[in-house]
């Protein structure tokens, strides 16, 4: 049978749902969401954003953007100041308890991973990370610490 068909879909999906669930309960104990913790990252990647591009690289509308900024401006974690170049817009910045915030995520990220990859050889461990990435369309919201995709072979 072919592994299409069968299981394969299943039982990577079964693994993606159990990374998030242990991030986020990794996450937990830093008062985030995934939601907002994959705004902080992007905010944090870049240094400052404009919100409308916050939104667009979450994929989300941008009221849903200004009430994921908020949550993380009454944390602290981000501040926000009037573009000098377009008044009309807003910069988010993280603020030091931001960026101390991405250091624990980063943290909390590699040892969930740590803790469920464990269960494979140093070498299952690579040959999974070169499937995934050939199988990885390139994002520009991936991780700057994830590995960049690796060029598919030509069939």
């Amino acid at each position: 049978m072919n592994s299409l068909d069968g299981d394969l879909p299943e039982l990577f999906l079964r693994v993606a749902k159990q990374i998030r669930r242990n991030q986020a309960t990794r996450l937990a104990p830093l008062g985030l969401t995934p939601g907002q913790a994959r705004a902080l990252r992007v905010v944090g990647r870049d240094g400052e954003l404009r919100m409308t591009a916050l939104a667009a690289r979450l994929d989300i509308v941008p009221r849903s953007a200004t009430t994921v900024v908020d949550a993380l401006e009454s944390a602290g974690l981000v501040s926000r100041d009037t573009d000098p170049d377009n008044r009309r817009a807003t910069l988010v910045r993280p603020t030091e308890a931001g960026r101390a915030a991405l250091t624990s995520m980063t943290d909390a990220r590699r040892a969930a991973a740590a803790e469920l990859f464990t269960a494979l050889s140093p070498a299952q461990r690579e040959t999974l990370r070169e499937l995934l990435a050939t199988l990885l369309l390139p994002d520009p919201d991936s991780a700057p610490d994830a590995p960049a995709p690796t060029e598919r072979a030509e069939n």
